[in-house]
Formats: C-alpha cells, structure tokens, sequence
C-alpha cells in the first residue's frame, strides 16, 4: 500500500515539503509507504491538444519534464495527496500545469483514480488558503476518489521556511489527515475482495451548446 504527495512547491525543503514530512510520519507508522514527488518550477502547461485522451496512452506528449513519471506513480498508487503552497489566492502555476496534465492523461478516458483515496493540504503566509484547498479538492472530487479529511480544512501557515512548523494547529490537523489517509487506504485494501467495488462507467460529455 502506497501515498504518493504531489509538491506543488518550487522551493526546496520549504514550508510545503516540511508539512508533508508530517504527514510521512503518521502513513509510515500506520504501515503504508509514503513518497513526495515534487515537479519543480520546469514543468510545461497542458496544450488541450488531446492526444492523450484521444490515443489512451495515460501518458502527455511532453515527456521532457518528469510529469509523465508522476503520472504513472499516482496510477500505481492507493492514495494521492495534493499538495500546494498558496499564489496568490490558489494553486501555484507549476502544480496547476501537473493537474491539468495528471487528470486528463489518466482520469479523463480510462479513469485510473476512480476509488483511490484523496486528500489536500496547503500552506500559505496569510490568505487564500480556503480557495486553494478546495481547489485542490475539486481536482480529485471530480475523478470519483474517495476523499480524506481531518478535523479541519487542510489550510496550515508560515512564510519562512520552517515557520509552518510553528503552527501548531496545522501541524495537527495535517498529522491527523496522514492517519486518515494511512487509515482508509487500509480499510479499502482490506475490503477489495469482500465489499466488490460499485461498477465505474463513462459519463456522457456534454457541453452547452449539444
């Protein structure tokens, strides 16, 4: 059983990667595997050129920036933490490009997410936090995932490197969201050949104008 968290950061070792590592704590303690994968600031922006949902590759055409990687880690994983610092008001440019690309390559045609666990965190200096989390939230709400909380919004503070840190109450509400996660990634593994799964079909793709 694996968690696999998105770092949404372009920083290295910042307040982004210092809150995920208080998620790895809680997930490895309960007996599942946890890895960052952070994309950096390189990654290119999804073209809407469709190739990958017309051809059903699961993979982008742009295989120059380590998104395709990330892509197939969230395939083979059980859960997908997205992780995001807080521009202006939502996601940073670098982790939206990855969504963009990461649901349509394998969530839009063959949907590979659907029943794996989801969850979100976000930190930020002062505002947007609220915004950016269910934005997050909305990227996997839409992919028939099997969403995560804890007993608050997955919002935590710091502007320095290692001040999220200070924020005792993030620090405890993203503690929680890795026993939840590490939790519900067991209980659907301990399930799968007793409790069958409800059958995924495609949905009809409308727009408004046919």
């Amino acid at each position: 059983m694996k968690i696999v968290a998105i770092n949404g950061s372009p920083r290295k070792d910042g307040n982004n990667a210092q809150l995920l590592e208080v998620v790895r704590k809680e997930v490895e303690a309960a007996g599942v595997e946890f890895e960052v994968v952070q994309p950096g600031a390189n990654v290119h922006p999804c073209m809407a050129c469709y190739q990958c949902l017309n051809k059903g590759t699961l993979r982008c055409v742009m295989d120059d920036d380590g998104v395709n990687e990330i892509i197939q880690k969230c395939i083979e994983a059980d859960g997908i933490l997205l992780a995001s610092p807080v521009y202006h008001s939502g996601i940073s440019g670098n982790m939206k490009c990855v969504i963009d690309r990461l649901f349509l390559a394998a969530g839009c045609g063959e949907n590979q997410f659907h029943h794996k666990v989801g969850a979100a965190l976000c930190t930020l200096r002062r505002s947007g936090g609220s915004t950016t989390y269910h934005e997050l939230l909305a990227a996997m709400d839409c992919m028939e995932m099997v969403l995560v909380t804890s007993d608050y919004w997955g919002i935590a503070h710091g502007a320095d490197a290692g001040e999220v840190l200070q924020d005792t109450e993030g620090v405890e509400v993203a503690a929680k969201l890795g026993r939840n996660m590490a939790w519900m990634v067991k209980v659907l593994n301990a399930t799968k050949d007793t409790i069958p799964a409800p059958e995924t079909v495609h949905r009809t793709m409308t727009n408004f104008i046919r």
